[in-house]
């Protein structure tokens, strides 16, 4: 799939959407001993748009990462997971300091314990930030917080292609977009080999469908490899003989359906409030079907261009 520029190193949304499809693998994958005290039998609760007013209100500047839920503990105690997802290249000065001022919010606005966790997909081999320490004329604050280095599953590649939990292809997924940027054949090639992967694991058929949505957004390629990487992947599944419709033509189904919506929405936002921007077209190219639908129904609400400019940044 063709991608817009915007979208070619926004690796914080397939993590956010796959993060919220598979919350306990996620845990089991990179924190056992969470995952293992949560009472399961309880649902869990996504609380994203509150996490965007602790944000907002926090007056931090926007930021990959994040997914709030609340989970019950076996004791039946309440916590709140805050999931930071930061995909940059190099140390972030503030980046302890952020994490302990969302920890303190959520606190306060939840009066629960709030426990943070952050996922370091970067390519620094010396960045490990872990707490945040303030102190001043014998008032000090101490936090810390649980980090995981996906550099370090580089070692133990063995391990990931033996794991049967999803997050596994997701490591290998990250691990092998940054080893691979700029170039393209190597690119589709690792694409093709953890895509079949996925058939020899076991999984149903929509956690493959759920999976190759993931690799398809995160290993991005050109139009050409593109087209190459679906023939080679279309014969496979034709040499499988799948009885159901092969993920690739399920992928190009819903493909189409995201188009068709967000031709529509278009239509409507220039019949609404006249002329588009590029900027804001580039960002409304780059929402899932999830937030096409949303759009839709928020749209009615929307009084001015500054409100569709504001429910777009929510978006990230």
């Amino acid at each position: 799939m063709s991608q817009p520029q915007t979208a070619k190193t926004d690796y914080d949304n397939p993590w956010k959407t796959f993060i919220e499809l598979y919350f306990r693998d996620f845990l089991a994958f990179f924190f056992p001993p969470i995952e293992a005290d949560i009472d399961w039998s309880t649902p869990t609760r996504f609380l994203d748009k509150e996490l965007q007013k602790v944000v907002r209100d926090a007056e931090m500047p926007k930021r990959y990462a994040d997914k709030l839920v609340e989970v019950h503990r076996l004791s039946g105690e309440k916590a709140i997971v805050i999931c930071h997802i930061e995909v940059q290249n190099e140390d972030e000065s503030g980046f302890e300091a952020r994490m302990y001022s969302y920890n303190y919010r959520l606190r306060d606005r939840y009066n629960c314990p709030v426990v943070s966790l952050a996922i370091l997909p970067d390519d620094s081999k010396t960045w490990r930030p872990g707490g945040f320490r303030d102190a001043l004329w014998g008032c000090s604050t101490e936090f810390r917080f649980p980090t995981i280095k996906l550099l370090d599953y580089e070692s133990d590649w063995a391990g990931l292609e033996e794991s049967r939990n999803p997050f596994a292809v997701v490591v290998m997924a990250q691990l092998k977009t940054k080893e691979t940027h700029n170039q393209p054949e190597q690119r589709k090639n690792w694409r093709y080999r953890l895509t079949t992967m996925l058939y020899d694991r076991g999984y149903c058929d929509q956690d493959i469908l759920e999976m190759n949505h993931f690799l398809d957004w995160l290993m991005w390629l050109p139009e050409a490899w593109e087209k190459q990487f679906q023939v080679e992947l279309k014969a496979f599944e034709e040499a499988r003989q799948m009885k159901y419709v092969t993920t690739w033509e399920r992928m190009a189904e819903e493909r189409g359906l995201i188009s068709g919506e967000r031709a529509i929405l278009i239509r409507l936002l220039n019949r609404k409030f006249g002329f588009i921007d590029d900027r804001t077209l580039d960002q409304i190219n780059t929402l899932s079907i999830a937030q096409l639908e949303s759009l839709g129904e928020n749209l009615l609400d929307f009084e001015s261009i500054d409100d569709l400019t504001n429910w777009l940044e929510r978006q990230d």
